[in-house]
């Protein structure tokens, strides 16, 4: 996503975004949710992220706001903020906690993940994003028993992760079952495609100059047809740049963000809605975006229905998407969910 500058060599924008997802404790017979957190708290929060809002959607599980860099989501105990560019996502911790104790009552947190891909120019970011082992150091300021970890190639294209301990790092599909019971969880699985490298003319379609509306870049590009019963905020961005939030009846999203220029182009593509494979959905995801690289993340816990896609086809062999070949595959398994992690790229990468 871009929303300022023009597109010359002098321009460049970070398309790849910080996601933060918080999960809370509810006590019981507790009334409390974090969406009776003031809107006017919630601004001020992203003032200190250096983003605002610029769209907002909901319906009886989950309030959906499109940002001027991406998205927050926020139900009854989950907090997602996604932004991109040079903002500061983990400067809001404090407030974050402090908001969600006054209006929400909850002061216990139950599950903490916070990812992003490396950065194209890591260096035009402020503290302490510069670098991911600065983000632990802050991280750990708030989180006792949080862990990071690097997956892919720290060298070329990888994706890090902080969560709380727990987690063993399995690669070459040599999992083992962790020590100790798993608790009972309400089912809960998110998506992430992490695209690079992407077609030109696919890109053109989220610009100023090829679609006058959002909602004409929507159309034209197929994204109202990845879920077509999502409500769909989208928004485009002047000159160029496109971020859009889904929601359904049932309180799942999907949300996609776009930095459409030649030199830095960049997607991400992130749901919650459950499916038994992902494998249809990934493929509609390349078909309309159509890019050279991408990473891919599935968090699933034990009572998604996601519980048991896998990656590899009956024959034991990495699944591939056409000419998407995938290159490297890694597996976690978190205190409370399963994560797949694999990069994919056209020959030669």
């Amino acid at each position: 996503m871009s929303d300022t500058g023009n597109i010359c060599e002098e321009h460049f924008f970070e398309g790849v975004e910080k996601l933060l997802e918080i999960w809370f404790k509810k006590p019981p017979a507790s009334q409390g949710d974090l969406r009776q957190i003031p809107r006017s708290c919630l601004e001020s929060l992203l003032k200190t992220v250096h983003c605002e809002v610029i769209s907002f959607s909901s319906n009886d599980e989950v309030d959906a706001y499109v940002l001027s860099e991406s998205s927050m989501f926020v139900a009854e105990r989950r907090f997602i903020l996604k932004t991109c560019g040079t903002t500061t996502p983990l400067e809001c911790l404090k407030q974050l906690l402090d908001l969600v104790e006054k209006y929400a009552g909850f002061t216990e947190v139950d599950d903490v993940f916070y990812s992003r891909k490396n950065f194209k120019k890591p260096e035009l970011q402020k503290l302490p994003h510069i670098s991911f082992e600065q983000e632990v150091a802050y991280l750990d300021k708030f989180f006792k028993d949080g862990v990071g970890y690097c997956l892919g190639s720290s060298d070329y294209d990888c994706w890090f992760l902080y969560t709380l301990q727990g987690t063993k790092i399995i690669s070459n599909n040599n999992i083992d079952e962790p020590s100790g019971k798993r608790r009972k969880l309400e089912p809960d699985q998110t998506l992430e495609v992490l695209m690079t490298d992407l077609d030109p003319k696919v890109m053109s379609i989220f610009t100023k100059k090829n679609s006058p509306t959002a909602a004409e870049a929507t159309q034209k590009s197929g994204i109202d047809k990845i879920f077509p019963s999502m409500l769909i905020d989208d928004y485009l961005f002047e000159p160029c740049g496109y971020s859009m939030n889904g929601i359904n009846k049932s309180g799942n999203y999907m949300t996609i963000h776009i930095t459409p220029e030649p030199e830095f182009s960049y997607v991400s593509f992130e749901t919650n809605v459950p499916q038994a494979s992902y494998r249809d959905v990934i493929q509609r995801v390349l078909n309309i975006f159509r890019p050279r690289k991408f990473v891919l993340t599935l968090f699933a816990n034990k009572e998604s229905v996601a519980a048991d896609f896998s990656l590899t086809t009956k024959n034991n062999k990495y699944y591939n998407f056409g000419e998407l070949q995938c290159q490297e595959v890694g597996f976690c398994q978190l205190r409370n969910y399963d994560l797949s992690f694999a990069f994919y790229s056209k020959f030669p990468s």
